[in-house]
């Protein structure tokens, strides 16, 4: 059996950066890493950007190869996690067993893959869009079939990031959405009617309530999807399923690992077993806004909880406070940021502040006087300031008939608050 000091199963932006966590404090123990993909790591969010050819597949690393060897850590690929026995203390990958004295899982999420007649049937053109070997497969499926038009089940950041990637490549695409509107989780009607307007602009058809009930194969290859509630059947021979992913907490839940919908851990990411820790997509983290543990699936949440958990793996001492989701993102040409709640209950506790012009759209939600959540489109200079007011729970009412101004910035702000995010600890300006 092998063994090791520091074991890591996952080897996205949480387990590296857990490496660099438990380097701060320990510069010598032995640290294993396994991966179930086959690439030393790449930036989740720019597959789409892969996908569009924007960017080679050499410029989305975020570590290069060197990291590994210079950090003192044992690399597995293609390695998955099978099982892992909590009070041994060793984990099955790939028929063998590595025992550890701690360990970090950040297995993160997984692709949600509802039940749809004729998926069994379609072997060929249905696809998800999570990681870099689902952008390599769309792409090789794309020009070894000539395929020319596509649907994407999902309006939400997947399924908008796939969307502009297929059209990038001329692939004429149309995307189904549930809901009412685009980003329905992320943004108001308002912001999502400029979306949508953005994309009708590039020719991609908008399908909204709606959702496939069946895929329409021959021969095992995909011919259309029929929707539902209308019944109308959309002919394609590419259909990519982008509706979100969820935890993939499978191998923590057979352990006896405590888990909500995601690994509960505590604010030092440990979970109810002393020595094993969780960060990333798959564990539930305090949400600063919310007072309470919920999975935050985003790149900032996961960085900073793999440093937090390999600090503390080590026997340093680090304490997660809390994040909230955020989301910075460019579609069809549109920058989008957002943060926090961004439609509040209709409970008479929120207020909300809008402004609207040419090519941009402001909102800012507030409750007692304290920033909530808020949306900035088109014009978005200034809108990490609001990070930092959202964070620190700030009093805006001195200043609450500036916060939709052009000139807003940080001389609008007590002198004291400014100092603060000027010389602070981790500058935000």
């Amino acid at each position: 059996m092998k063994k090791t000091k520091y074991l890591i199963i996952g080897n996205s932006v949480s387990g590296v950066n857990c490496v660099e966590g438990i380097r701060q404090v320990d510069k010598k123990g032995k640290i294993s890493i396994v991966s179930d993909e086959g690439v030393y790591n790449y930036s989740r969010p720019l597959i789409s950007y892969y996908l569009g050819g924007r960017i080679e597949k050499s410029g989305m690393p975020f570590r290069d190869e060197g990291f590994y060897g210079e950090n003192g850590a044992e690399l597995f690929l293609n390695a998955r996690a099978e099982k892992i026995d909590a009070l041994k203390k060793n984990v099955t990958a790939n028929g063998g067993a590595i025992e550890f004295e701690k360990l970090l899982i950040a297995t993160g999420g997984r692709p949600f893959v509802p039940r749809i007649e004729g998926i069994d049937s379609a072997k060929e053109g249905v696809f998800t869009f999570t990681k870099l070997s689902d952008a390599e497969a769309i792409i090789k499926y794309i020009e070894n079939e000539s395929i020319k038009n596509a649907v994407v089940l999902g309006g939400g950041l997947i399924g908008l990031k796939c969307a502009e990637g297929l059209i990038e490549r001329s692939i004429k695409t149309v995307i189904v959405e549930l809901a009412d509107r685009l980003l329905p989780n992320t943004l108001d009607k308002t912001a999502s009617g400029i979306i949508e307007e953005a994309l009708e602009k590039k020719e991609c058809g908008l399908i909204k309530e709606e959702t496939v009930s069946a895929i329409e194969s021959r021969g095992g290859r995909v011919e259309g999807v029929r929707l539902k509630p209308g019944g109308k059947t959309l002919k394609t021979n590419l259909f990519v399923i982008a509706i979100g992913v969820s935890p993939d907490i499978d191998i923590a839940k057979a352990a006896g690992i405590k888990h909500g919908r995601g690994i509960t851990v505590d604010s030092r990411m440990r979970t109810n077993f002393e020595y094993i820790y969780a960060a990333g997509d798959v564990a539930e983290g305090r949400d600063s806004l919310l007072g309470s543990n919920a999975v935050i699936a985003i790149w900032p949440v996961a960085a900073m909880q793999g440093r937090v958990a390999g600090i503390n793996m080590a026997g340093g001492s680090a304490v997660y406070d809390g994040m909230f989701p955020m989301n910075a993102v460019d579609i069809a040409g549109v920058p989008v940021v957002s943060f926090g709640i961004t439609n509040p209950p209709d409970t008479g506790e929120y207020e909300v502040l809008e402004k609207k012009g040419d090519g941009f759209y402001k909102k800012i939600v507030l409750k007692n006087n304290i920033i909530s959540g808020c949306i900035f489109l088109g014009k978005i200079e200034r809108s990490g300031i609001f990070s930092g007011i959202i964070r620190d729970r700030m009093d805006v009412t001195s200043f609450k008939k500036e916060l939709l101004s052009e000139d807003f910035g940080l001389l609008v702000l007590p002198k004291e608050y400014r100092k603060h995010m000027v010389v602070g600890e981790g500058i935000e300006v």
